[in-house]
């Protein structure tokens, strides 16, 4: 089988020196700024001058034109390939992937927390209460409690260590 004429190498250079960057400049709008996009959108266009040298022989006064349908056209085609397929997910984000909520084990953590908190010194129950439960920063959990920042820092650390110590199974989770 005969292989198809092509267009000759030096007018193909010439046609991409000539309107290589106005073509990237549109196709980069084209790709909401995606250089990579943008750049193989060039470059797949010049293959289909370079595949068409019928489309460099015709009598039109300019190739950009042409150049821009065909760099517009291989866009719209890319974004629907892109939407048409569902996005990848790496497997790595699997594994890191919330898992269905389960009420039931959810009830039972907080039986177990809320034990374990019940274990804690008053003092640190205190600080937990505050920072954890009720989703307050350090400086507010000090006004509250009427004590330094600092206290409430070491209380908090104090606490969770505590707690680590009568909840083993659940230092993994967090």
């Amino acid at each position: 089988m005969p292989l198809a004429p092509r267009t000759d190498e030096r007018a193909l250079a010439a046609l991409q020196h000539e309107h290589g960057s106005a073509l990237f400049g549109f196709l980069l709008g084209l790709t909401y700024g995606d250089r990579q996009r943008a750049e193989d959108l060039v470059q797949e266009t010049l293959v289909r001058a370079w595949q068409h040298p019928e489309a460099l022989s015709s009598a039109h006064d300019s190739m950009r034109p042409w150049l821009f349908t065909v760099g517009r056209r291989l866009a719209i085609d890319a974004r629907r390939a892109r939407r048409a397929r569902p996005s990848e997910v790496a497997a790595e984000a699997l594994t890191h992937s919330a898992l269905p909520d389960d009420h039931a084990e959810r009830s039972v953590t907080e039986l177990d927390v809320r034990q374990a908190v019940q274990t804690l010194r008053t003092e640190h129950r205190e600080v937990l209460v505050q920072v954890y439960f009720k989703g307050r920063s350090v400086a507010e959990a000090s006004t509250a409690l009427g004590i330094p920042e600092g206290t409430v820092k070491s209380r908090t650390y104090y606490a969770l260590r505590a707690l680590r110590g009568v909840l083993p199974g659940y230092e993994s989770a967090a």
